[in-house]
């Protein structure tokens, strides 16, 4: 009743005063929100993990270390919202919905007996004061690169939005703190640097020796060798935040290896998507440059492999800057660029993807499509081609990962899910050649 009431009060307040007020009003939010649910993470066990990049995925594998270890775990963050056994998608595009809903959300956890709350923190979030009166136990730093500089002002103020968590860290109520950082990373110093209880720092170091498999990674934690499924280095790091954390809380190495080995797969992130054809459909979240640099990475070029990459950007009015950059690293990865339609709001798609195409300078490898399902349509035919050809091919389709919606002008949007229409598309080809054969 009182965010209605609140929201409503935004509608009616002129803009700029409204602008003006927006920080209280943020707060106002964030503390009726802790209030009515009775402060809720001081009852729970709590680890946050921030970062640009992998945090989802750092999220699901703390979570898997903190099951196999025996503990009634919550999770909140971009691919779903889970309360003990109980488990959803999330369709908010949003990390981290509106501050009621977090503390209402812990307070569900802590009824249900839940011993910790996995939560993926991000600096918008932190700019609206989601993470007010949330009492951390653990802080997981993942890495830091330019993301959301429009919105946040300049990379200087993205960051203090992201160090602001380990502000709340250090002040938190919880007796015993600890805070896992990535010490690869030249922002992890600052983290490693705080004044708590416990820091751990993690780095692709303590992986060795380790080896790139066909489908993930060989490596060593500790003396102990562990398999993993997920591909790249950057998943080695995700993997390693995840088992330093369980170090931290004096989970064996052994509940580690079981952990990790037994997940194969995270929705959205590297995702294979597999309908009975011949070559490879990847799909992932990939929406920096750095990120979508390292998931090609995967994928190197190679004699008699074929790229197809369906490249969109993070969307209308928003880090414009990124776009021809995301392009040409595309270009340098990719025997085939389809450029298309991933989230406009109210800016023209066609301009998002003009200024994404200056980016190329081969014409030849450069298609654009409009309409996101042609672009998955156009890119499996090719790939289909390929494959009948002799070359180990993939498509890769990055941009939205687990996203549920196209988002349109005037607030409009489209139910969307990339894996879902991707095999959509697959199974719809494979049965038309199926046909064709006959």
């Amino acid at each position: 009743m009182l965010e209605t009431l609140l929201r409503f009060g935004k509608k009616i307040i002129p803009t700029k005063i409204f602008t003006a007020c927006q920080p209280f009003y943020h707060r106002l939010l964030a503390f009726f929100g802790a209030f009515i649910y009775r402060f809720p993470s001081r009852n729970i066990k709590i680890v946050a993990v921030t970062g640009t990049k992998g945090k989802s995925t750092t999220v699901e594998l703390v979570n898997a270390v903190l099951e196999e270890a025996g503990h009634a775990t919550a999770v909140l963050g971009t691919i779903r919202f889970k309360i003990g056994d109980a488990t959803r998608p999330n369709l908010y595009k949003m990390t981290i919905p509106g501050r009621f809903f977090v503390h209402k959300f812990l307070r569900d956890a802590v009824d249900a007996g839940c011993d910790w709350a996995v939560l993926e923190m991000t600096s918008e979030g932190v700019k609206q004061f989601r993470h007010k009166h949330i009492h951390f136990d653990a802080l997981v730093f993942t890495n830091l690169s330019p993301e959301h500089i429009e919105s946040h002002g300049s990379f200087e103020n993205y960051r203090d939005a992201k160090r602001e968590l380990g502000k709340v860290l250090s002040t938190s109520r919880k007796k015993e703190k600890t805070i896992i950082a990535n010490a690869d990373d030249p922002e992890g110093s600052w983290y490693l640097g705080l004044p708590v209880e416990h820091t751990y720092p993690f780095s692709l170091k303590h992986a060795e020796p380790f080896t790139q498999t066909d489908d993930g990674f060989n490596w060593t934690f500790r003396d102990v060798l562990i398999h993993t499924h997920l591909p790249g280095t950057f998943n080695l790091a995700n993997m390693l935040a995840a088992a330093t954390f369980g170090i931290s809380q004096n989970i064996s190495v052994d509940i580690l290896k079981h952990a990790l080995e037994d997940v194969k797969d995270v929705r959205g992130r590297v995702e294979y998507v597999d309908a009975g054809q011949g070559f490879n459909v990847v799909v992932d979240y990939a929406h920096t440059p750095d990120s979508l640099e390292k998931f090609y990475s995967v994928f190197p070029q190679k004699k008699n492999h074929h790229n197809i990459c369906i490249l969109g950007n993070t969307g209308g009015g928003r880090d414009t800057w990124k776009r021809p950059e995301m392009a040409h690293i595309a270009e340098n990865a990719c025997n085939r660029v389809i450029l298309t339609n991933e989230d406009p709001y109210d800016e023209d798609p066609e301009k998002i993807i003009s200024e994404m195409a200056a980016g190329i300078q081969d014409s030849k490898k450069l298609k654009t499509l409009l309409d996101r399902r042609e672009a998955f349509r156009t890119a499996f035919e090719e790939a289909s081609d390929m494959h009948n050809a002799g070359k180990t091919t993939h498509v890769l389709i990055t941009g939205k990962g687990t996203d549920p919606y196209i988002m349109g002008p005037n607030g409009s949007k489209e139910e969307w899910d990339d894996a879902t229409v991707a095999r959509e598309e697959l199974k719809g080809m494979l049965e038309r050649n199926r046909h064709y054969v006959i």
